[in-house]
């Protein structure tokens, strides 16, 4: 047989991902601080795109213009020219698609802005007007300056309180800073004695046994005993008393002076300064109850961005742009991606309202009873029950959370693995067994602690058809200790 080049025409679909396209995917995986923070690029590269104020739902002619007058007749009769100016300026945007989201819930893109400024006057700036706290490094740094140390040593202590952490631990080696720095380690070792001397005691250890080493130095309980004790943390963190007693050669009274006095130092002395603020978790999705006992899912307005695009502004532009071919594209594709992003923004959030939604039916045992009664959960549930593909179920419970009256969780709390039942009626939530789990060991004494078999039997007596590995799982990760530790915390508590 021949072989010989031919040509084939074939029929064929396929998904082409478009910018567009992948745009709104990653909307919907964005977390309400990401999103805004990616409207914000797009309001600073797209003229077309302004930020909403809260009357965008004004759409009617009629109200405009009897706006309009309104304001015309008040104005003229104060300042004339001013008012006449400012009338004068183009309109401002007309929204395209911003509209509410009504799949089992309300969507109000129009609230006004919740920053909490004065209604007299927008000008008031509350972080110009909040006293900055000191950070960690400035702290030490005014005291560095009070050291004697020469050109050099004042080099080797810059850069060391640069390698601070939060917590105010030197996280590296003497032989690092030597290396990095080309100086003799003797002299590193110098200069990180006297920054240790800095306030808060502790400071520029290179781990917790040598941070409250320094602060029993100071307070004058640094003696052979306590120096074996720091030594064996490990052991008084599994609550070992009986051989810690035997290596530091002490008795009962006398190891439980050495751990009061260990409990009073500070494991972090830096984190008491100024340093990054810890982002604030906004809730996605609100849940409430209502009068008739069934449960209203809403979305945050305050987390929704509210993008409107200037038809007015566009319309001027391409109208003013003339025979410029590269002006009407540019104008023409800023005013696609205007529409897209709105259009994008509408879909997210509807596609997170209809996600909840039918999370809260699914889970309505849950925000009634409590986690005993969750059921098991999976993505493809939800996926299936309101026609969305598992992958956009999943980019759409990442990084958002829903306010509920037991708490704040987020979306993808409620998917849980199920644990068959022994009677082989419907299987048991993972989440549900792991606070079994949970109150269990919470009742136990010195007489009764449970090991991992007796909990299985517990379990098994509720139905649960359950395996021992499966428990340690759930205990480990609840960080719950085994019961020989547990019984020895009972056995030497102090």
């Amino acid at each position: 047989m021949a072989l010989a080049p031919k040509l084939q025409a074939r029929q064929g679909q396929q998904l082409a991902m478009t910018p567009q396209l992948r745009q709104a995917i990653k909307l919907l995986q964005y977390s309400n601080i990401e999103l805004s923070e990616f409207v914000e690029e797009q309001l600073e590269s797209n003229p077309l795109l302004e930020r909403g104020t809260g009357d965008e739902n004004r759409r009617g002619e009629d109200v405009a213009a009897t706006l309009n007058e309104t304001l015309k007749a008040m104005l003229d009769k104060e300042t004339p020219a001013a008012a006449q100016s400012e009338l004068d300026a183009p309109d401002h945007a007309i929204d395209s698609e911003a509209t509410a989201a009504d799949v089992g819930g309300s969507v109000d893109w129009s609230r006004n802005d919740s920053s909490g400024s004065f209604s007299g006057s927008n000008d008031y700036d509350a972080a110009a007007n909040t006293a900055a706290d000191i950070t960690l490094a400035e702290h030490v740094q005014a005291q560095r300056a009070m050291l004697r140390l020469d050109q050099k040593d004042i080099l080797i202590a810059d850069y060391m309180i640069g390698q601070l952490d939060e917590a105010g631990y030197l996280r590296m080696s003497l032989d690092e800073v030597s290396e990095n720095l080309s100086v003799n380690k003797s002299r590193v070792s110098s200069v990180l004695v006297q920054l240790q001397t800095c306030e808060p005691t502790g400071l520029f250890a290179r781990d917790l046994s040598e941070c409250l080493g320094l602060q029993l130095r100071e307070a004058g309980y640094l003696d052979e005993a306590m120096q074996t004790l720091l030594a064996n943390l490990e052991l008084l963190a599994k609550h070992d008393l009986s051989k810690l007693m035997t290596l530091c050669d002490v008795g009962r009274d006398q190891m439980a002076a050495m751990i009061a006095r260990v409990r009073d130092c500070s494991p972090k002395p830096g984190a008491i300064f100024g340093g990054r603020v810890a982002a604030v978790v906004e809730p996605d999705v609100f849940i409430r109850e209502t009068p008739q006992g069934g449960w209203a899912v809403e979305l945050n307005a305050d987390t929704l961005p509210r993008v409107l695009v200037n038809m007015r502004y566009y319309n001027e532009i391409k109208c003013a742009g003339g025979d410029d071919e590269l002006a009407r594209e540019f104008i023409s594709e800023c005013h696609q991606n205007a529409n897209w992003l709105v259009k994008s923004l509408d879909q997210r959030a509807r596609t997170i309202l209809k996600v909840a939604s039918e999370i809260v039916k699914q889970q309505d045992a849950f925000f009634a009873y409590g986690v005993d009664h969750m059921r098991p959960l999976k993505l493809k549930d939800v996926a299936d029950a309101i026609e969305m593909h598992e992958s956009t179920v999943s980019r759409v419970t990442s990084n958002k959370f829903m306010h509920t009256t037991r708490g704040l969780f987020e979306l993808k709390y409620f998917f849980t693995a199920a644990i068959p039942s022994l009677d082989g009626g419907e299987g048991h939530s993972a989440e549900s067994v792991r606070n079994k789990i949970k109150i269990l060991i919470s009742e136990e004494t010195i007489k009764s602690v449970k090991s991992d078999d007796k909990l299985v039997k517990l379990l098994r007596a509720q139905g649960i058809d359950i395996a021992r590995r499966t428990v340690a799982k759930y205990r480990e990760s609840m960080g719950i200790p085994s019961s020989v530790e547990r019984r020895r915390i009972f056995k030497h508590a102090i």
